[in-house]
Order: structure tokens, then C-alpha cells, then sequence
């Protein structure tokens, strides 16, 4: 099996090079997460960088946020000299979207190196331009010929612990970019809404861990203004916005976008918040969600405004993006003998379904936002994910993933595999139905891997309806352990061209590989 190695490839050696040599794109953006003023002298600016998302064969978006109204334009090339451009007319950036703004590129072609930059234009004056903005992506490929790497991971500045200017920041998004992956899938928990971050935190041995700080991130996030901050705020960092300008993003959200285990028509008994309804929170947090990343099915691309969608990246890879958290029912012991709502809700089901039965591709990755078997609890006697802790038949919100893995199973659905985070640890488990009490099922594997700059925890217990074997785990001990004492975790997935091969490799921060699986194409189960 031919795998890419972590130094740039040709092609793109002299992308790495182009993207960190624009001043614009790295430079530090003011601490005050004010909104941008509407009477600034000069041109505009774009400081805060520019993102890739929802890359396919034949489109993308691009992100920007300007320091105050301007027209959005975006130029692409196939070389970093943007010799005979193309310019695609984007949105005016005003205060209604926080000066933030996506332009769709269409009619790009398969499998090619994208450079573009953007530019900021003062709606008054066409002539006043930002210094652009520069950014790189490769589209997906038209053959199967060409390999395929990607990087999964999420949870990011929580627990309080954010970006600390000690330890240069988050440093594992630097990690990261070196990989050269074709894009990164976030499994959510991209902010944590409901985690101030102090200026200072004293670990266990004396020392002081120390963070940037914000207004806004300086309480739990309740008006929009809050929740935009908490998006602005991780973009302070320098090696994430050198990391977007390279590694296009597919991004899902989970319950810290919001509020921890939170679920629709939640009232919070949470004496921090003056805002109670979950639903009025989370309505403006999905708003900033949309405002904050290049997400397709989000406004202004589809007014719907749906988080789940899938990404086809060529015909050796599909990406279904679920979103666990909107439509699910209240969290409770999930012992119910019926559940047709469950975590992902009638209609996603039925979506997902549909979407994995015609799916063509050699490997169909379901980007879950929780977990499968591993039980996650809310509280003393209530449950957050899928599972609930009791080992026999399906019951609660089980009874719609037993529904889809029999659907797999029937249909003959070929090359599935769960990724996600949520936990903060890494694992491998691989389900079996010779294990399990439900047993109409195909084999498959589940690989956990976060967090990227939160704190760590221990390990929760496997629940043994689906039949799951833990081959590897890696946890701390005890609970909310920082990054300076525990790794932070990331997964790699490559995928061969010419054999078709997938393999997972489970990483720390620091290089290491921790555990490598390898899984063979053309199999319902592994």
C-alpha cells in the first residue's frame, strides 16, 4: 500500500511555502472580539484568514471575515502566481452575518491543485482593496487511481482550557497541517459555549497554565453576540488559521455549540444563564455555526438549514455528516420498548438510509457526532448517547441504529465505518454480532479520536448490545486533565488508490501513531 508521506508532496510544496508567506492571513487579530467598526479609514481588512469547506470534485466554499462592509471577491488559479484568473463576485460582508461571508466556487476541475485569494472591496469604492488573502484546496478526484487522505478529530478550547501563548498555542493544528491531508472532518464540539476561559488556570503540580482571553468567552454564551464571539475566539490562533488556509474543513456540530447534553425543548437549570430555552440558544448558536464555517446546507447556501449532508470525495469515498443533536428526543434512562425520534430522528434516518443505499463509493465514512456503544451518561440515571448501559436487546435510541445497521446489512452496503470524537480519548471498537444480543447485523468498526485542545477523561464502559471489542484505548485517569498533561488526539485515515485499502491510524500530539488498523474493501463487514 503507497502512502503519502507527511512531508508536502511536489504538488504542493510550493503551496506550503505561498500560504505562509501572506502577512494578512497570519497576522494576529485584535484580542477585544469587538464587532468591527462601520466607519474605519483605510482599506478593508481581512485578519482573521480565510477557510475551504464542503470541498467536492467540481465546487468548494470559501470563508472570510472583513473589519468592516465590503464586496468579497474571490480569484482562483491553478498556480500561485494567479497568472489569468478567475474571479468569482461574492456577498457584500456587513454587520447582519457579523462581516463574515462564503462564496460558492462551481465549475472548478476534479482532482487539481485550487489556489485562491480573496479580496475585500469597499462597496463605495471598488477601487479600495484588501491585500489578498491566500488559500489553497485540492478538489476531489475524478478517478480512483489517486489516494485519499483525511484527518478527523474535535473538542476544541474546552474545560477552560484555550489558546496559551506558553506553549504556542494550539500547536497540534500545525501538527496537523504537516500531515497534508485532502481535508479535516471536525466531529463537533468545534467551541464550547458553555466554558468561560479565564485568564489563568493552577494545575496540579503548582503550575499556571495561561489563556487569551475575550469579552465574549469571558461568560457562557446566551445572545449572539456571545455565541459569534465563541466561534471569533479560536480563530485568535495562528496555527489554526495557517491550517484553514491549507486543509479544507467538512464541520459538524454536537452539544457544546450550545450547552452541554443539551437536547431540543430543554429547559436549563443552570443558574450561569438568564436565557433558560435550549431552543432560543440554540437557534442563535446554529446562526454563528453558519456564519463561522463553509457549510453547504447551511444559509445562505440552503435556507433549510440542515448540519446533515454528505460529501463525495471521488469514487473511493463518501462522507455521511450526521447531526445528533437536533432532532433527537430528551435525554432519559432509554430503556422505551418503541422510539421512532430517537438521536438522529425519523427524517434524517430515512435520509441516511436512502443516501448510503445508493451510495457508489468503495468506503462509506458516517461521520457521527456521539459515540455507538460506549455509555455516555447524563447525570445519575439519564443517558446523552446512543447507549444506556444495559447489554441486551435494543431499546431507546438503539433501536434506530439496530434499524440502520439491519438496513446495511440487507442491502448489501459495503465499506462502512464510524468515526467520531465527543469523549475526549482515543479507541477502537470493533462490533460483532457472534458478541452482541442483536445479532441482524453486519460487522464493523468505530474509531474515536479527540480531544484537539480540551481536557481529557477517563474511559466509559462499553455496553454490549452491538457486540463491541475494545482492541485499543488510550485515557487519562482521572477527570478534566489539560493539555500540558495529557496528549490531545487526532485520527488519520488514508485510503490507497490502486488496492482501494483503508487504513486508520489513532495519533498523539508529538507524532506518535498509536494504533493502526487495516480494513479491506468490498466487504459488508469487517
Amino acid at each position: 500500500m503507497s502512502h503519502r508521506q507527511p512531508s508536502p508532496s511536489p504538488r504542493r510544496r510550493s503551496v506550503l511555502r505561498g500560504s505562509l508567506a501572506v502577512p494578512a492571513a497570519l497576522a494576529v487579530p485584535a484580542l477585544t472580539g469587538a464587532a468591527p467598526s462601520l466607519a474605519l479609514s483605510g482599506r478593508p481588512k481581512a485578519d482573521w484568514g480565510v477557510q475551504a469547506g464542503d470541498v467536492t470534485a467540481h465546487a468548494g466554499l470559501v470563508w472570510v471575515r472583513s473589519d468592516r462592509t465590503a464586496r468579497m471577491i474571490v480569484e482562483t488559479s491553478a498556480t500561485e502566481s494567479f497568472r489569468n484568473p478567475r474571479r468569482w463576485h461574492g456577498p457584500v460582508l456587513g454587520p447582519d452575518t457579523d462581516f463574515t461571508g462564503t462564496t460558492r466556487l462551481r465549475g472548478l476541475p476534479a482532482g487539481e491543485q485550487i489556489h485562491y485569494r480573496v479580496l475585500l472591496a469597499d462597496p463605495d469604492d471598488p477601487r479600495r482593496t484588501s491585500q489578498p488573502v491566500t488559500g489553497t484546496f485540492r478538489t476531489s478526484p475524478k478517478g480512483r487511481k489517486e489516494d485519499v487522505r483525511f484527518l478527523w478529530s474535535g473538542d476544541i478550547a474546552g474545560q477552560g482550557w484555550g489558546i496559551n501563548p506558553d506553549r504556542g498555542g494550539y500547536r497540534v493544528f500545525e501538527e496537523m497541517r504537516r500531515r497534508d491531508p485532502d481535508f479535516f472532518l471536525c466531529s463537533g464540539d468545534n467551541i464550547y459555549a458553555d466554558g468561560p476561559i479565564l485568564p489563568s488556570v493552577t494545575l496540579p503540580d503548582g503550575t499556571v497554565w495561561r489563556n487569551v482571553t475575550t469579552e465574549e468567552k469571558s461568560k457562557v454564551a446566551e445572545s449572539l453576540t456571545e455565541f459569534r464571539g465563541a466561534f471569533r475566539y479560536n480563530l485568535l490562533d495562528e496555527n489554526l488559521r495557517r491550517f484553514n488556509a491549507q486543509v479544507p474543513s467538512i464541520v459538524q456540530w454536537d452539544d457544546h455549540e450550545v450547552h452541554n447534553n443539551w437536547y431540543p425543548g430543554q429547559i436549563l437549570n443552570d443558574a450561569r444563564y438568564t436565557e433558560k430555552d435550549v431552543n432560543v440558544l440554540a437557534a442563535r448558536s446554529l446562526r454563528a455555526f453558519s456564519e463561522y464555517f463553509p457549510i453547504s446546507t447551511l444559509p445562505p447556501g440552503d435556507e433549510e438549514g440542515r448540519v446533515y449532508r454528505v460529501l463525495r470525495h471521488g469514487p473511493l469515498l463518501d462522507v455521511f455528516v450526521l447531526d445528533m443533536r437536533s432532532y433527537r428526543n430528551a435525554n432519559s434512562p432509554g430503556r422505551q420498548p418503541d422510539d421512532t425520534t430517537g438521536i438522529l430522528g425519523a427524517r434524517q434516518l430515512a435520509w441516511l438510509k436512502r443516501e448510503l443505499s445508493r451510495s457508489r463509493a468503495v468506503w462509506k465514512v458516517i461521520a457521527s457526532d456521539m459515540p455507538l456503544g460506549l455509555v455516555v451518561p447524563d447525570g445519575s440515571t439519564n443517558f446523552e448517547a446512543v447507549a444506556q448501559g444495559d447489554p441486551g436487546a435494543p431499546l431507546g435510541r438503539e433501536l434506530q441504529i439496530a434499524e440502520l445497521l439491519r438496513h446495511i446489512k440487507h442491502r448489501g452496503i459495503t465499506g462502512t465505518l464510524w468515526l467520531t470524537a465527543d469523549v475526549h480519548y482515543t479507541s477502537a471498537q470493533h462490533y460483532d454480532p457472534s458478541r452482541a444480543a442483536f445479532k441482524d447485523f453486519a460487522p464493523f468498526w468505530e474509531f474515536v479520536s479527540g480531544p484537539l485542545s480540551a481536557g481529557g477523561f477517563p474511559a466509559t464502559k462499553l455496553d454490549g448490545t452491538f457486540g463491541p471489542e475494545q482492541p485499543f484505548i488510550k485515557a487519562p485517569s482521572r477527570a478534566n486533565t489539560s493539555p500540558a498533561e495529557t496528549p490531545q488526539y487526532f485520527g488519520e485515515v488514508d485510503i490507497d488508490g490502486g488496492s482501494g485499502v483503508l487504513t486508520v491510524r489513532l495519533r498523539q500530539e508529538g507524532g506518535g501513531v498509536l494504533f493502526t488498523q487495516e480494513l479491506q474493501p468490498g466487504r459488508v463487514g469487517q
